[in-house]
């Protein structure tokens, strides 16, 4: 298809997400509310207008391989936005680098407006209503000229922050964004309030809700109960967390561990053997790489328990430096040659280090674990109230956008 003919005349309002902070659950959000409006309209558009984290994509239309934003890529393929090309919907990206060769000059100071709002021109006659995603917090991208507010005006969006769940630091950081937008005159379309304990739903519900009301005459839109899994790494995740791949295991690396399931083994084999059979079956397992007998006798119990055809979920995190120690030749043959093996990693970091980088790891999502960005996607639409968000934004669908009620 021709690109002129695909893209329609129609101009809307696009409704753009930004968060308080860094690791609040904007990327989760913007799924949820994309599945919401894809539920409302035919022709639903993205873009991640300035991105960091970078992919490499071939962009059919052009024949050329391309980088783009990693949320892009996931937005994309999971919800089927194939005729939207990936150039127009990561048209900024900021890699390593890049603010240097800006402030020395070498960037031109217009060029991310005129690409932005050329992309954004392209998704909106193209679709019926445009999600964007910001990168981080309301001031992100400020030193290169282009902060989250500012590209929300120059296309003349609607902003919906995401905060976490709290009360008075939770507005303190909301006010903080608000302030910048309103420097920019860019209304804010409503708020969702995320991570929220389960037992202060309500609460925070009731009083972020007036809060906003009285302070800034804006809605809530939704309140999120905190769900653990959604923040609990793959073993994918430890591998990119460590620089490291499974010795063994490769087909469980999507496997979800919670920062409650780990445990370091500093005891003799006998002990760990005990704590193997009594602890939760889902345990993640840290040890120093020196411990042949600990790695061996998880080998072991995880053989016996296949004879005896019990379940078994354990995984094992052999760490040392690599200037220092080095896993046993025979070993690693033993981990290779058994059969469908349990997952064991090889970290080059020490046990305290690799324990502190899990606790402190928030996984983000990829399209390699589309369980992850399945679920959730289903734990966070039905929180959010899209009636209301599309009022605000002037995005109600038409006769002629709508999708039919056998669709949703």
């Amino acid at each position: 298809m021709v690109e002129e003919e695909y893209f329609a005349t129609d101009h809307k309002k696009p409704i753009f997400v930004a968060a308080t902070k860094q690791h609040v659950g904007k990327t989760s959000t913007s799924l949820a509310l994309m599945s919401g409006l894809q539920k409302r309209f035919d022709k639903v558009g993205f873009m991640k207008p300035v991105g960091q984290v970078c992919l490499p994509v071939w962009e059919e239309d052009i024949k050329q391989e391309i980088q783009v934003d990693k949320d892009v890529v996931v937005m994309k393929q999971h919800f089927g936005l194939d005729p939207l090309p990936y150039r127009y919907m990561s048209p900024v990206l900021i890699p390593k680098g890049y603010t240097r060769n800006y402030l020395d000059g070498n960037i031109r100071e217009d060029i991310h407006e005129e690409l932005i709002r050329q992309a954004y021109d392209k998704i909106s006659r193209a679709t019926d209503v445009v999600l964007m995603e910001g990168t981080g917090h309301a001031a992100v991208g400020s030193i290169v000229g282009a902060s989250n507010a500012r590209v929300a005006s120059w296309i003349g969006a609607e902003m919906v922050l995401v905060a976490n769940g709290g009360l008075g630091s939770t507005f303190d950081e909301l006010d903080l964004n608000k302030n910048l937008c309103d420097q920019h005159n860019v209304p804010i379309a409503g708020v969702i309030i995320n991570k929220v304990i389960p037992d202060k739903l309500e609460q925070t519900r009731h009083y972020i809700g007036k809060a906003l009301d009285t302070n800034w005459g804006v809605p809530l839109l939704g309140v999120v109960p905190d769900r653990p899994f959604l923040g609990c790494p793959a073993l994918k995740d430890l591998e990119r967390l460590f620089g490291c791949k499974l010795l063994s295991g490769k087909d469980k690396s999507l496997r979800h561990y919670t920062v409650r399931d780990l445990n370091l083994v500093a005891t003799s084999l006998s002990v760990f053997l005990e704590n193997l059979r009594i602890k939760p079956t889902r345990t993640l397992y840290v040890c120093h790489v020196s411990r042949e007998d600990i790695i061996l006798g998880f080998l072991a119990e995880y053989q016996r328990r296949k004879c005896r055809n019990e379940p078994f979920e354990a995984a094992l995190i052999a760490c040392g430096r690599t200037d220092r120690f080095s896993l046993d030749p025979q070993v690693l043959d033993m981990i290779e040659q058994t059969k469908k093996a349990p997952p064991i990693m090889r970290s080059p970091y020490t046990c305290r280090e690799a324990m502190e980088m899990i606790h402190n790891y928030t996984p983000k999502l990829n399209m390699a674990d589309s369980d992850r960005v399945s679920t959730t996607v289903n734990h966070y639409e039905p929180y959010i109230d899209f009636d209301l968000l599309l009022e605000r934004t002037g995005n109600t669908p038409s006769d002629n956008n709508v999708k039919s009620a056998a669709a949703m």
